[in-house]
This record gives structure tokens, C-alpha cells and sequence, in this order.
């Protein structure tokens, strides 16, 4: 039966207060967006212990014994890297600070570094100002640092709330929001089945290999630095394992500096064993062996690709788009696939 063109205009008008219904519930949620991603994500990695837990306790209780667990694992994690980075971080800071009296070896390297400075034209007397204006600098950045922290307490624990939320929301209840979305989405319900598969296989993805590669990297860079005699080993691995979230040069922003001081302070093998572990171990075995067997079975976007996502996601987002440019550059690339699909397959009807 044919549309009346009065049924017509109110079904305009109800796609179009659809439409903005969405886009206001986006814009509330936007705020918060990264700890229901989060949590998302973290559905989808704990789906498999989920699932075997169900077919013994029943959902509800699988559910909830799946998210307590993430909560302990998550609480594990970040207490241990932030004990890491305080209890072994002040220890080095005492270190450095004993180490700073006269003679000692921050003594020498200033005498070292001087002697370099002056043939290249720079005295000491301005080499002296510019250590002192760079400790000064270092010191404002660190309140800075320190303030930042303290004010995003409060925001990062509420976005730990509603991951618990999305989380326990979508362990439930994922496959009745896909069948929804299949009956409501102006699309055929394979084409809305493959993007909420796509959507799930790349958020789990995503998230096991950035955490998996993370630990892996930060265990693989503190042995590295015990074998070379890096003081207080575990705070430059807990480094190691943060930095590797960003992209391409993360790692190496800790395993090189600390390579260069081993050299200055006079350990020219130390720092040979640290650079080449660090650089055969903890970027080439981590990234090629070991993050590969993470995401196995996942399609493979070119590096160019991969990179675009990265990058441009950190540019808009910031470092959240570490997480949210991958996801939509990878529904980006399904949408596209399933149109030339489509396309295809209207080509070859009409021949």
C-alpha cells in the first residue's frame, strides 16, 4: 500500500527528530564518551570469559562476576604502575639529589658536558645558566604536571563509573542493541550486522593490543635496564610500558635518553647492551612478534592507514584518539567496503 503524502511529510519529519534526538544524545554523552568507549571495549576483550561463565551461573551473575574481575584487574594495573612511578620515582629523585653534591657523578658529567661546550664556542658561565634555566623550567613543569593530575582525579574516576556501567551494559544486552539496529538503521541487517561486527572486532582489538604490548614492553625494558645497570630499573620499565601508547616513537623517548646517559656518565658498554636490547627487544620483538599474535585474525589496514588513524586521531582528539581514530578509520574503511560490495552487486544484476 502506497504512501499518502501526508505519511510521507510525518515520516520526514520523524527521521529528521530522529536525527537530532541522536545528535543530542551524543552531545550529552560526549563528555563522558571516553569511559563508555572504555568500557565498551573492555566488554567486548572479557566477552569469551562472559560467555563460559553464563552457560554455568546464568548472565546476570556472569555479568557481574566479569565486570568485578575487570575492576580488580584495572585496579591491579594502575596501582602498580603508579606505586612504580611514585615509591621508585623518589627513590631516583633522592639519588640524583645525593648524587648532585660536589664530586659526585652529576659533578663529573657537568664537567664532561663542559668540556664539549667549550669547543663549540659556549663558556662555562652560560653553560652553568642555561642548566640552571633548564632546572627551573623542569621544575614549574612538573607543579604543572603535578596540578593537572591532581584536577583530572575527579573526571577520571567518573569516567571509570560509567565504563563500569557500559560495560555491565553491554555484556547483557549487545546482541539485542545489534538486533535493533537492524530493524531501525535504513540499512539491509547484513550490511548493519557486518559494521557492529567490525565495531566489536576493532574495539577489542585495539584495546588487547595497546594493553597487551604495553606490558609486554614494560616487562621486556626493566630487565633490559637491570642487565645494564639502570638505578631504579622498574621506574624507567613503568616509563617504558606508558609511553609505548604513543605511536612509533614512544618507547624510544625513554630507551634512548637513558642509553645517552649511561654514555656520559662513562658506561659506553652499558649503554651499547641497554640501546640494542631496548631496540632488538622491546620495539622490534614487541611490535612484530608479539602484538601481531594479539590481534590475530583481525583484517590488516595498510601502515599508511594505520598511521592516518593515529596520528589524526591524537591531532583532534588528543590522546584519546589513540583509541578513537583506529575505531573510525576502521568503520570508515567497512562502510566503504560494504558499498563497493553493494555497487558490485548492482552491476552485475543490471548486466
Amino acid at each position: 500500500m502506497a504512501e499518502t503524502p501526508v505519511e510521507h511529510e510525518q515520516h520526514v519529519v520523524l527521521t529528521w527528530a530522529a536525527i537530532i534526538a541522536l545528535i543530542a544524545v551524543l552531545w550529552l554523552a560526549l563528555p563522558i564518551g571516553a569511559g563508555i568507549l572504555l568500557g565498551m571495549f573492555l566488554a567486548f576483550m572479557a566477552q569469551p570469559v562472559f560467555e563460559r561463565m553464563k552457560t554455568r551461573v546464568g548472565a546476570r551473575a556472569a555479568a557481574a562476576g566479569t565486570v568485578a574481575g575487570a575492576i580488580l584487574a584495572l585496579a591491579a594495573l594502575l596501582g602498580g604502575l603508579g606505586w612504580l612511578l611514585v615509591v621508585q620515582g623518589t627513590a631516583l629523585a633522592q639519588r640524583v639529589m645525593d648524587e648532585s653534591k660536589s664530586g659526585g657523578v652529576v659533578d663529573r658529567v657537568v664537567t664532561q658536558v663542559g668540556h664539549w661546550a667549550e669547543r663549540l664556542g659556549l663558556s662555562h658561565d652560560q653553560l652553568e645558566a642555561h642548566a640552571r634555566s633548564f632546572a627551573s623550567d623542569a621544575a614549574s613543569r612538573t607543579v604543572g604536571i603535578a596540578t593537572s593530575i591532581a584536577a583530572a582525579t575527579g573526571g577520571t574516576l567518573l569516567a571509570l563509573f560509567f565504563a563500569v556501567l557500559a560495560m555491565h551494559y553491554v555484556l547483557r544486552n549487545w546482541n539485542m542493541v545489534s538486533r535493533r539496529a537492524q530493524a531501525v538503521l535504513p540499512l539491509r541487517a547484513e550490511y548493519t550486522a557486518d559494521l557492529f561486527a567490525e565495531f566489536r572486532r576493532v574495539g577489542r582489538t585495539t584495546l588487547l593490543g595497546a594493553i597487551g604490548t604495553a606490558i609486554a614492553q614494560g616487562i621486556f625494558a626493566t630487565i633490559g635496564y637491570a642487565l645494564a645497570g639502570v638505578p631504579e630499573p622498574a621506574f624507567f620499565g613503568a616509563a617504558t610500558a606508558i609511553a609505548s601508547f604513543i605511536p612509533v616513537i614512544g618507547v624510544l623517548t625513554v630507551i634512548v635518553p637513558v642509553g645517552v646517559g649511561l654514555f656520559m656518565l662513562g658506561h659506553p658498554g652499558a649503554a651499547a647492551i641497554e640501546l640494542v636490547w631496548g631496540l632488538g627487544t622491546v620495539v622490534a620483538v614487541s611490535d612484530y612478534v608479539i602484538r601481531p599474535r594479539l590481534v590475530r585474525g583481525s583484517t590488516e589496514a595498510p601502515a599508511i592507514i594505520t598511521f592516518v588513524a593515529l596520528f589524526g586521531g591524537v591531532e583532534i582528539f588528543g590522546l584519546k584518539g589513540l583509541i578513537v581514530g583506529p575505531v573510525l578509520m576502521s568503520l570508515a574503511l567497512a562502510i566503504l567496503r560494504i558499498y563497493a560490495e553493494d555497487a558490485r552487486r548492482r552491476r552485475s544484476g543490471t548486466a
